[in-house]
């Protein structure tokens, strides 16, 4: 094993991130040796703010919403740095609890083999900064570098290189704060999109299936959450930043995208998934569109019905009960 410490060197894509980019611009140069930031054509002030960060390397990419081409980029720019390389993978809402910036913690990932995948519990903040739940899943977020090759896919793609053969490090005290439910509306913004680019890119999926996958923050009980820990947030403000705190746009750029989207292929295509939950003629209206009454809700009665009742059964839908519900809409109605 090589006695030289290796690099940490963080990976964030970004795309419009105005909104939180400064705070985790902040908590990663606490860490980080190298930050490379893959800006998606942003058209708010990210790159402006980025750029005033010593330790930032931007890159633009120019591609349409492709993660796996977007996770090439930024590991094979990673690599032109020499030496051993941990990367860390961290979309620009997800901040490390600021215990990893103790050199205890970091010095317990020094001796792992090249190739080792790092994971820690992913935590959803809510609104209020007060409390959290957490995700069933361990986020893969370090990989102590091997130059392997990634394998990509367009969409909910691994950030590393990972094959059957990994090797993975939990990392229990260390939490991934995720911060994209802070903004719920932002965030119901975000998910619209991700159901219209679904259909486009995925048109044999079901919007039943689409549907669940989409809202699974609506089904989340009392007992799953928890009170923030008091040190998540004051640890980082003994160091001046004020990470419960943001910057909530009035617009939010998803919506202009899912506009467009209607434009090329018309509200019809999409009238399955279940985005028709604000005006899309204000909305177009606002962006200056040419016949706004073009986007009006295409649905049907039976439609909304089923949209209602694929809301009042998210958090029951394992039940036997609705899973049979649901094979029947999607024989019988290609749902």
């Amino acid at each position: 094993m090589s006695s030289i410490k290796p690099k940490l060197i963080c990976l964030t894509p970004i795309k419009n991130e105005s909104w939180i980019l400064e705070k985790f611009l902040k908590c990663a140069s606490l860490w980080a040796d190298y930050i490379i930031v893959a800006d998606q054509n942003s058209d708010d002030n990210s790159r402006e703010i980025a750029a005033k960060f010593p330790k930032v390397h931007i890159l633009n990419n120019p591609n349409q919403f492709d993660e796996g081409e977007r996770q090439t980029l930024l590991i094979r720019e990673a690599r032109k740095i020499e030496g051993p390389k941990l990367l860390i993978a961290l979309d620009a809402d997800e901040v490390l609890t600021p215990n990893f910036l103790s050199e205890s913690f970091r010095e317990k990932l020094l001796p792992l083999k090249p190739g080792t995948i790092i994971k820690s519990k992913f935590i959803n903040l809510t609104p209020d900064f007060k409390h959290y739940w957490e995700s069933t899943f361990n986020l893969p977020w370090g990989f102590m570098d091997d130059g392997s090759m990634h394998t990509e896919s367009k969409i909910h793609n691994f950030r590393f290189p990972i094959t059957d053969s990994s090797q993975f490090f939990i990392l229990d005290e260390i939490k991934i704060m995720h911060f994209q439910f802070t903004d719920w509306e932002r965030m119901e913004s975000k998910h619209r999109w991700y159901q219209c680019w679904e259909r486009i890119n995925n048109p044999k999926k079901s919007a039943i299936e689409i549907y669940r996958g989409y809202h699974h923050m609506y089904s989340i009980s009392q007992d799953e959450m928890h009170d923030i820990p008091d040190f998540w947030f004051k640890e980082y403000k003994k160091m001046g930043i004020n990470i419960d705190v943001i910057n909530k746009d009035s617009e939010y750029y998803c919506d202009k995208t899912v506009l467009d989207y209607f434009n090329t292929y018309g509200t019809e295509f999409f009238k399955k998934e279940a985005i028709w939950d604000i005006n899309w003629v204000e909305k177009a209206n606002y962006y200056k569109y040419k016949n706004s009454e073009k986007f009006r809700d295409p649905r049907g009665k039976f439609q909304k019905h089923i949209h209602v009742w694929l809301k009042k059964t998210q958090a029951d839908y394992n039940k036997l009960s609705v899973r049979i519900v649901s094979k029947l809409l999607k024989l019988l109605f290609k749902q």
